[in-house]
């Protein structure tokens, strides 16, 4: 007799409905075919990784039976010491005083997305975002069943009313921003813009998430405060701050070590350690050791080489949008960060450039519309330059530009 197959599907909680499959993690696949000239994932260069750096690291952790009885074995929650009493450090550079305390180390931070939506999201609660705003987030909060609010157009001149922006929505709002070179748009927030989303953010009452994690590969432009830091230079503290700080390794040492953090007031980091204690103990402690081995000297000098390389092929980039390009295509101009947005002819669809670009052109790109949040958008795509050389930069964009042209 045969037994039938269970209907999984009905099986899976309502929550379910809402997590779909994440596109740029399916863009990737791409790589593997080497015919594929991709702008696709947000990947970084690997010829940029301190693998010498790291390699040193874990040898030196695991040649020493001390360390390597620390590295290998169960570990607390929050992560390990020396790592979040230097990145507390790192913290103070950036105007957040702040110390262990106040850190608790995470598997990238994407898991700090996911915890802190699991922690302040309860289902129909608002959460407000840029438009567009970064996919992973959207996947990490879409599990607690939030309602979205696109950040409206104006908010950040103080052209809006909070109480009629929030008329049938669930008060006391999670703001979810990403105020430096953003992913998908590569733009960042200016000063004024700053400080009048913390202006925003005090009228709703609203919990924000800075999420940082291309804050460190500015290459041009001067260095603006973070939001956490304008918030405690309002409110006193970082215990009185209503500002949670994201950081990464992922982008500036290496994805593979999954090491982030969150950085907010201890009241918070006690709860997230809850969470984290539920969700996987606690992130490899030989990957923190080796983490910390790799920045604690030389990290200035290791950020320095990774803002010439970005930056020289961002400019490729932009140069290379400017010779090509046909009337009609509008971009984004990063100062730092590994993205270019495009804005394609009013009624062209990214997705269907997309599946014509690979089968015509063997060009890969993100098709704007899924990092939208509330109201999406259609004529938009997402070009990353971290991983192409200059010339295939200059390449892909032609074969793209020629594409659009035809499709005009």
């Amino acid at each position: 007799m045969t037994t039938p197959t269970p209907d999984w599907a009905a099986r899976f909680s309502q929550r379910m409905a809402r997590v779909r499959a994440n596109e740029i993690r399916e863009l990737l696949k791409l790589l593997d075919q080497p015919d594929i000239l991709s702008f696709a994932g947000g990947i970084p260069d690997p010829g940029l990784f301190p693998t010498a750096r790291i390699q040193t690291a874990y040898d030196a952790i695991l040649a020493d039976p001390a360390q390597a009885a620390v590295a290998l074995q169960y570990s607390v929650s929050e992560g390990y010491l020396p790592l979040r009493r230097w990145i507390a450090e790192r913290m103070a550079l950036y105007g957040v005083p702040c110390d262990e305390h106040n850190i608790m180390i995470t598997a990238g931070s994407q898991q700090g997305l996911d915890l802190l939506g699991k922690l302040f999201l309860t289902r129909g609660d608002t959460v407000m975002v840029a438009r567009p705003t970064y996919l992973g987030a959207l996947q990490a909060f879409n599990a607690y069943e939030p309602d979205y609010l696109d950040l409206p157009p104006g908010a950040l001149a103080g052209e809006v009313d909070a109480e009629a922006l929030m008329a049938g929505r669930a008060p006391n709002p999670l703001g979810y921003f990403v105020p430096d070179f953003a992913n998908p748009t590569g733009e960042s927030l200016t000063l004024p813009q700053r400080e009048a989303l913390l202006d925003l953010a005090e009228a709703l009452d609203m919990t924000l998430i800075e999420d940082a994690a291309y804050r460190e590969l500015r290459f041009d432009g001067e260095a603006l405060p973070t939001l956490l830091s304008l918030d405690i230079a309002r409110s006193g503290s970082l215990e009185a701050a209503r500002t949670l700080f994201c950081g990464t390794f992922s982008k500036t040492i290496s994805p593979a070590l999954r090491i982030g953090w969150v950085c907010g007031p201890r009241a918070v980091i006690e709860k997230l350690v809850l969470l984290k204690q539920g969700s996987d103990l606690h992130v490899s402690t030989l990957n923190q050791m080796a983490a910390y081995g790799a920045v604690a000297e030389g990290y200035e000098q290791h950020l320095g080489m990774l803002r010439t390389a970005y930056g020289a092929k961002a400019h490729a980039t932009l140069q290379a949008l400017e010779r090509h390009m046909p009337p009609g295509v509008t971009w984004s101009r990063p100062e730092g960060g590994m993205f270019v947005w495009l804005w394609l002819p009013e009624g062209m669809d990214g997705k269907a450039l997309l599946e014509r670009s690979l089968a015509e052109e063997r060009v890969a790109f993100v098709p704007g519309e899924p990092f939208f949040a509330e109201v999406p958008a259609a004529n938009a795509i997402r070009l990353s330059y971290s991983l192409p050389t200059h010339a295939e930069i200059d390449d892909g964009v032609a074969r793209l530009a020629r594409l659009i042209a035809r499709m005009t």
